[in-house]
């Protein structure tokens, strides 16, 4: 990857934003498999010419620079921290570093910095998914583990906020924990095998017959349906389905129905490859 500086950011903190990680072609990172198929082989297949600037990448630099920090305190003789695990799957080694894992509490603990908005939601599927594996691997290579915890660091957290709207994070760090049951690790190990098994497939098409990401994997929520009303520019309600939308309107009232196309957010602002994607391609057409 390429890294350009065009707001002529100091040299060291440019620097920080470059990684010498070269993978190896049959070993692949949990945060890798956790991407959209087409994005990750994509990001592979075109690493050489893929651009970001230093600026775009800050808050990468802040992450990392957590990460420092809490590698260089001291841990317990039962606590193991910033180990770097290889298993192998199929024809792949997965290859996960998680930040801490205390043995006498059989938890494996990643730190995050993080939104408020994503507590607030409790968007923590990803976050769950990614310590499953973490878990996964260590039960693997030989060490007990039944529950993961991430501590998350809120870069945009208010007191104010925090004080006077509800459902807002009290601190300005989280905790969320997951607990993992025998289920969750047969499902684990299906889930890496069929995404390696996706991966495999996808290695051996050109860009364009890549497997297109999901909605999901595009940050896309959906299409929206917003109530229009004669004279007026501003929706009347904004909803989920047409359905929704036509019942509302019997309720409430309302004179048509707009129909506003989910946007794929990944793809606009925060995938990597997206110049070398067909679909980022055919929305800048």
């Amino acid at each position: 990857m390429k890294i350009t500086n065009h707001l002529g950011l100091p040299a060291p903190l440019v620097a920080a934003a470059a990684s010498n990680y070269e993978p190896d072609p049959r070993e692949w990172r949990v945060t890798s498999l956790l991407k959209g198929t087409r994005e990750a082989v994509l990001e592979r297949r075109h690493a050489a010419e893929i651009e970001r600037d230093a600026a775009d990448m800050i808050w990468l630099v802040f992450g990392t620079a957590v990460h420092t920090l809490l590698a260089a305190s001291t841990e317990t003789e039962a606590q193991i921290k910033e180990e770097r695990l290889r298993v192998p799957v199929g024809d792949y080694v997965l290859t996960g570093q998680f930040d801490l894992y205390d043995a006498d509490e059989e938890v494996v603990i990643d730190y995050k910095t993080a939104s408020v908005w994503k507590i607030i939601y409790g968007d923590f599927a990803d976050w769950r998914r990614q310590l499953l594996i973490y878990a996964w691997i260590l039960r693997e290579t030989g060490f007990d583990c039944r529950a993961g915890q991430v501590v998350a660091l809120l870069k945009d957290h208010s007191k104010r906020e925090a004080k006077h709207r509800a459902g807002y994070p009290p601190y300005p760090v989280y905790v969320q924990r997951f607990e993992f049951a025998e289920a969750d690790f047969v499902e684990c190990k299906a889930w890496l095998e069929a995404k390696f098994a996706e991966i495999k497939a996808a290695e051996a098409l050109p860009d364009a017959l890549l497997p297109p990401c999901t909605d999901e994997e595009r940050y896309n929520d959906g299409a929206k349906y917003a109530v229009m009303a004669k004279g007026k520019k501003r929706a009347l309600r904004v909803l989920d389905s047409r359905e929704e939308a036509e019942a509302w309107i019997k309720s409430n009232g309302g004179d048509s129905i707009e129909e506003r196309p989910g946007e794929d957010k990944k793809c606009l602002e925060y995938c990597a490859a997206a110049a070398f994607c067909s679909h980022y391609q055919s929305m800048e057409a």
